[in-house]
C-alpha cells in the first residue's frame, strides 16, 4: 500500500530539518502531492513534519485521478494512466518510477481549506487522515 501527502502549508518560518524533510518528499510548494511507499522510513519523515502536511492510505482510482492531471517528467502531455503504472505506483510510489514527475501540482480544494493551523483530528487539515486523504483529493482535482 502506499500514503498519498499532499503539503497544506508554505515553509515561511519552518525549521530547518523540516524544510529539508519537505524537499526530500519532493513536497516544495503548498498544495503539491506525492504518492511515498508505506515505510517506517517515510513515517518518521511525514510525523517530523505533520504540522506542514496532510497524509493518509490511498486507492488506485485516487492515484489514476492523480497521473491524469500531472505531467511527465518530459515535454509530453499527460494521459490515462495504465493499470501496470497505477499499481507500480501503489507499491513503490511516485518519485521512484521512471518517466513520471515526483509531484503532481493541483490547485486548492474546492471549498477551501479547514483550518491550517490544527490537526485533522482536531477540526483541522494537518497530519493523518485516513481514507479521508482521498475525498480531499478528489476535491481538488
Amino acid at each position: 500500500m502506499a500514503w498519498l501527502v499532499v503539503r497544506v502549508r508554505g515553509g515561511i518560518h519552518a525549521r530547518r530539518d523540516i524544510r529539508r524533510t519537505m524537499d526530500e518528499l519532493h513536497l516544495t510548494r503548498a498544495n503539491h502531492a506525492t504518492v511515498v511507499p508505506e515505510e517506517p522510513s517515510v513515517r518518521g519523515m511525514l510525523f517530523a513534519a505533520q504540522g506542514y502536511l496532510t497524509w493518509g492510505e490511498t486507492d488506485a482510482e485516487t492515484v489514476a485521478l492523480l497521473l491524469a492531471r500531472g505531467r511527465p517528467s518530459g515535454d509530453g502531455k499527460a494521459s490515462a494512466p495504465e493499470p501496470a503504472v497505477v499499481s507500480a505506483v501503489l507499491k513503490d510510489g511516485l518519485a521512484r518510477q521512471a518517466g513520471l514527475a515526483p509531484l503532481v501540482r493541483l490547485p486548492p480544494p474546492r471549498g477551501g481549506w479547514r483550518s491550517t493551523k490544527k490537526p485533522f483530528s482536531a477540526g483541522g487539515a494537518l497530519g493523518y487522515r485516513g481514507a479521508a486523504i482521498n475525498a480531499l483529493v478528489r476535491r481538488m482535482v
